[in-house]
């Protein structure tokens, strides 16, 4: 079986899928990410969609493409990655001490010959802090972690110390949940669920 085809240049996803041993390249998409929905799990479906059909519409063969995309949910809000430190360091000041939601959306496209499968689903992790005081997120802020990660923060980083709480997959918080994603190709027949045993 050909490689999936990753449409994201997360390296988190990228170490995920090396983790669970799926054979993949990378291809990332830069469609434009346009929201119509407002429920955060449609929200994350949407966009991996949007990523995944992206790129299957510009390459050619039987394959399999794979779009993913993360997002951070919290008092009605979504918290996508920060712009600036000020609004990292906001970010984090309004989620410590508290419960969050990650939502991670898939989308993959089982192309062979002509037709073509979507299946798209979504994962949620609640995700509770302790309490940080302003001179620790200043020092997080400042190690640049938080700068290309949804609600400004990376679990499988430093930030490590500060989560008192998992509900749910640790790796969709990381970005991409490979557990499901796994049970999820094996249903839609891709074999040994894109494992490659070479």
């Amino acid at each position: 079986m050909e490689p999936v085809i990753l449409a994201s240049a997360s390296p988190r996803r990228r170490e995920l899928l090396q983790q669970a041993g799926i054979s993949f390249e990378v291809r990332p998409s830069d469609a434009e990410e346009t929201i119509t929905k407002t429920e955060p799990s449609e929200i994350v479906e949407e966009l991996s969609f949007l990523k995944c059909s992206d790129i299957a519409e510009k390459v050619r063969g039987d394959r399999v493409i794979l779009g993913a995309d993360t997002i951070v949910f919290f008092q009605g809000k979504v918290l996508g990655k920060p712009s600036t430190k000020q609004e990292a360091a906001e970010m984090l000041e309004s989620l410590q001490g508290k419960t969050h939601e990650v939502y991670t959306g898939v989308t993959f496209i089982v192309r062979k010959g002509k037709h073509s499968e979507v299946h798209t689903f979504s994962e949620k992790t609640a995700v509770t802090f302790y309490p940080m005081n302003r001179e620790e997120i200043r020092a997080y802020v400042e190690s640049g972690e938080p700068m290309d990660k949804a609600g400004a923060y990376g679990i499988q980083g430093r930030f490590a110390v500060f989560v008192k709480e998992i509900r749910g997959d640790y790796n969709n918080v990381v970005g991409l949940p490979v557990s499901r994603l796994y049970q999820e190709l094996k249903r839609a027949g891709i074999p040994g669920g894109g494992i490659s045993h070479v």
